[in-house]
């Protein structure tokens, strides 16, 4: 048994901490809400996990500073636009090095940081032991339900991945080790951009045929990225890569594809976000991803053709259009090039 704290109590954070609870850790989840975290000590969630009964011994607080100091495990599971904030706000009460595990999947607009890298820039370094990423094909609706899932653990230094690995497993939810880092934090942040990207040719009535289309050559453009990055180019053939992509295109769960079919039935961004009531990762994703594109002069038509339709008001129908008329070329242009 260890002592954990996970910092975010939306449905992935509530999940992870279902895991831990289940493992038989001694597991505090923070939210910045008083009257979520008595519902929590109440064994329910019921905005992002309906009708799921949390385990007694999952414990949640508002109290910041008594999250930080119950353990030197931080499971950090808020979305990528609060990394900065919550980690600068557990700054302010560390007296010990933690190990930072991050679970989200994003990318920050314009400095274009990896999670990983805003959190060494947010907490100072005699304060971290470590940073591990936690990804992969992985809906939290069915991590409640103790459905089989598989996961990754990515750090640099294998033993910080194997102690996340060991933290997590069990018969159900089944944790991987990797040490490619960028590679991981890529695949699962820009795969939010195909499936946003699925989700609108679904609301046009485009079937499967487009669907395959958009997942085979979103994955080549995320891994032209990711490789241009530092990337190693089979981790986008494992879990993060096209594990999650399969996962976040073809499900219900995905928040990315609901987003990205009301946007194809004609809804306007904001419309879908309220609608959703809940973070839609891939929207900042896509901005991100396009700069990152231009820094790096890699072609992502897809990314381009969905940033037209969020940042530049062009149509659906368009960008559909703009993406079936470009120059011809060689398939194995992707793969000859990543080799």
């Amino acid at each position: 048994m260890e002592k954990v704290s996970v910092f975010g109590a939306g449905s992935w954070g509530t999940a992870l901490s279902y895991v831990l609870a289940q493992n038989g850790h001694d597991l505090l989840l923070w939210t910045h809400r008083a009257e979520q975290a008595e519902e929590i000590n109440n064994h329910t969630n019921n905005r992002y996990l309906k009708n799921i009964q949390l385990p007694e011994t999952l414990k949640a607080t508002a109290d910041l500073k008594q999250t930080v100091g119950h353990s030197d495990v931080y499971v950090l599971a808020v979305p990528t636009k609060a990394i900065r904030e919550v980690c600068a706000n557990i700054k302010e009460h560390l007296n010990k090095k933690a190990l930072f595990v991050h679970v989200s999947k994003g990318i920050e607009p314009d400095s274009l940081k990896r999670i990983s890298e805003m959190i060494r820039e947010e907490i100072p370094e005699q304060w971290i032991e470590d940073v591990v990423v936690l990804s992969g094909p992985s809906h939290a609706e069915e991590v409640v339900l103790e459905h089989p899932t598989t996961v990754t653990a990515a750090c640099e230094n294998t033993k910080s991945a194997e102690r996340i690995q060991d933290l997590f497993m069990n018969n159900y939810f089944r944790v991987y080790t990797n040490t490619d880092v960028i590679g991981v934090e890529i695949g699962g942040a820009l795969k939010n951009i195909i499936a946003l990207a699925v989700g609108i040719t679904d609301g046009l009535g485009y079937g499967d045929n487009a669907k395959a289309a958009l997942m085979t050559r979103g994955l080549a453009e995320i891994a032209r990225l990711g490789v241009k990055m530092g990337a190693t180019p089979l981790t986008f053939s494992g879990l993060s890569g096209v594990g999650d992509l399969i996962v976040t295109c073809t499900s219900v769960h995905s928040r990315n594809w609901r987003a990205g079919n009301m946007l194809g039935k004609g809804k306007s961004i904001d419309e879908v976000l309220e609608e959703m009531g809940m973070v839609v990762e891939g929207i900042r994703t896509t901005k991100a991803a396009y700069q990152l594109s231009q820094k790096h002069d890699v072609p992502m038509p897809i990314t381009a053709a969905l940033y037209a339709v969020l940042f530049e008001d062009i149509s659906t129908d368009e960008a559909v259009e703009r993406l079936m008329g470009r120059m011809k070329k060689n398939e194995m242009e992707d793969l000859i090039n990543l080799l």
